[in-house]
């Protein structure tokens, strides 16, 4: 593609930028999930994302590719963090973790096959470029996707095709328990946007984000680069790379199961970037290419299963979901300047070992562990807070049930989803 389109290092370096820009600048579509129906809208989005990557392959010049890159951002912008969100939509808070982490989880398992699929494509000889069929053969199963997700995804759980009536109705109590209403998509509440706007708890699981996706936007981007510096071939490689992404996949998701279960979510993002961090330090601090190695799945296993429990975290202290949705935006706004960052800090002139990159992404992983510890005591504290101002979730069941049976204390627990008397905050 570079000798294609006569590219240097710098219009190369810019065509990854650019689509983090865009994906920043449209942060606010996210909101777009509750003001359309989600059927519709992720049909036209997925379908819109299909085509222009399908349209790279066309380009003949820097500004076609910029222009294609740039509206790859936004339409993934609109895709990938709607996706925890409208799943918000659909389960109760401690149940979303788990089910976030399933979406989640296929950005390293994609990773896991990406390479194999790259290099079997463009190893062929095909009667157009190889980088230009890579393009193709990525962007139309999105196109095909788009119909499938029109005709099957559904707005709302009471509205699936796959659930019988005795279900669907659970799932509309359900619904009302999490947000005292029935009905989840056609506007958003002013209020709500700019209460969250003034609450430091989502800044800070941004700043988190952003620290992660110093490491979430290189690490896939390099790895197999630094694997060939350790000495391996291209092909190996890009073989190499795949383990540590299959060993983050499974953690991702087994990770977001036990913060779900255990209702820790903090504990787990702690836990994760610790070991994300020493990963990178290993690949600093040896040149011992079995322990670089050993230190790269580390990192991986570090990185992802962070990022899958930051995003429920945010939507789980939120109490309405307006709140969930300025929330996500926030955290993508300010997160998704990392990747500016990211894929800046892997020059080729610091090869073989790559300390300064390696370096900056060990001190943003324990960074995260820092905001981590700083934003559960922050929790816990307000939890202690309205413990005496209401007291107990305990004591409040029991005086429910004292006054008007175990119809008072059903109606009392429906406040458990929203801010009430009963909601605490997950730690």
């Amino acid at each position: 593609m570079q000798k294609d389109l006569n590219l240097t290092s710098g219009d190369y370096q810019w065509l990854l930028t650019i689509f983090y820009i865009s994906y920043i600048v449209f942060a606010f579509c996210i909101f777009f999930w509750k003001i359309f129906p989600p059927h519709a809208w992720a049909a036209f989005v997925v379908f819109a994302w299909g085509t222009i990557a399908t349209c790279q392959a066309a380009t003949t010049s820097w500004g076609g590719m910029m222009a294609c890159r740039f509206l790859m951002g936004v339409f993934e912008e609109c895709f990938g963090p709607g996706i925890p969100y409208l799943l918000s939509f659909f389960y109760l808070r401690h149940e979303l973790g788990f089910r976030s982490g399933i979406f989640l989880a296929s950005a390293p398992l994609a990773t896991c096959f990406a390479g194999a699929l790259a290099y079997g494509i463009t190893s062929g000889h095909a009667a157009i470029a190889s980088w230009r069929l890579l393009f193709i053969v990525e962007g139309l199963p999105c196109v095909v996707m788009a119909v499938i997700t029109f005709f099957y995804l559904p707005d709302s759980p009471h509205k699936a095709r796959f659930l019988n009536e005795d279900e669907k109705r659970v799932a509309l109590a359900r619904g009302v328990r999490q947000t005292g209403h029935a009905e989840r998509i056609g506007g958003i509440n002013l209020k709500d946007t700019f209460a969250t706007l003034l609450d430091i708890r989502p800044w800070l699981t941004a700043l988190m984000y952003f620290s992660c996706n110093v490491s979430f936007s290189s690490l896939p981007v390099f790895l197999p680069t630094i694997l060939e510096e350790m000495g391996f071939s291209g092909v190996t490689a890009q073989g190499l790379s795949a383990p540590p992404y299959f060993l983050s996949w499974i953690l991702t998701i087994a990770s977001t199961y036990v913060a779900d279960r255990t209702q820790q979510r903090g504990l787990t993002i702690m836990v994760f970037s610790i070991i994300g961090g020493i990963g990178y330090i290993m690949l600093v601090a040896t040149k011992s290419v079995g322990t670089r190695y050993a230190g790269t799945y580390l990192a991986a296993s570090g990185v992802f299963p962070v990022i899958a429990n930051i995003l429920p975290w945010v939507m789980n202290n939120q109490g309405s979901d307006t709140r969930r949705g300025a929330g996500m935006v926030m955290l993508n706004l300010v997160g998704q300047c990392g990747p500016l960052l990211g894929t800046n800090i892997y020059p080729a002139s610091d090869g073989p070992y790559y300390v300064k990159g390696h370096s900056i992404c060990a001190a943003f992983l324990f960074f995260v562990t820092c905001l981590a510890l700083g934003l559960r005591t922050l929790l816990a504290w307000d939890n202690k807070k309205l413990d005496r101002e209401h007291g107990t979730i305990e004591e409040q069941h029991a005086r429910a049930a004292a006054a008007d049976g175990d119809n008072g204390k059903a109606q009392a627990e429906n406040g458990l989803e929203n801010y009430g008397p009963m909601y605490r905050y997950v730690l």
